[in-house]
């Protein structure tokens, strides 16, 4: 089946199985690698991307049923020249990325927050960023990363 959807601003087309992951056609189709396969069953965020504006685990989402929409990767944080955004910088300045496995979930999670809440508390980070693991940094870094993107 043929899906089309809009792929970090850009129309895509691709001929799928319709009941193929939209983690995998993201990464093995689409070179999207930074969306990452951490527990493969929703559980972790590694693989969370935006569709329609809303935090979603894309190993729980068949590609059929991005038709039409919008998606948005890690990749598509960044300006079409590569300049980081403000958060993904912060993330770096502040240490907040470390294996890099939860970093593009995490990176949405908080995206979504700074849209919806320009001057979150320490404790709407902690619940935006709930459905993410992290094994590495313990959290503070990250939650410090997100929060200098409010000033």
């Amino acid at each position: 089946m043929t899906v089309r959807f809009t792929l970090n601003g850009v129309p895509v087309s691709i001929e799928s199985s319709g009941s193929r992951r939209l983690l995998d056609v993201l990464r093995e189709d689409l070179g999207k690698t930074g969306t990452k396969e951490g527990c493969g069953e929703g559980e972790c965020g590694a693989c969370s991307v935006l569709i329609d504006g809303e935090v979603v685990d894309s190993c729980l989402v068949a590609v059929g049923q991005v038709e039409g929409r919008n998606v948005l990767t890690v990749e598509g944080l960044a300006a079409p020249n590569g300049e980081l955004s403000r958060l993904q910088q912060a993330f770096i300045e502040h240490g907040a990325a470390q294996c890099g496995i939860c970093t593009p979930g995490m990176l949405l999670a908080a995206h979504v927050l700074l849209q919806r809440a320009t001057q979150p508390t320490g404790d709407q980070v902690r619940e935006a960023l709930a459905g993410n693991l992290c094994r590495c940094t313990g959290y503070t870094k990250i939650i410090e990363a997100v929060l200098s993107c409010t000033t």
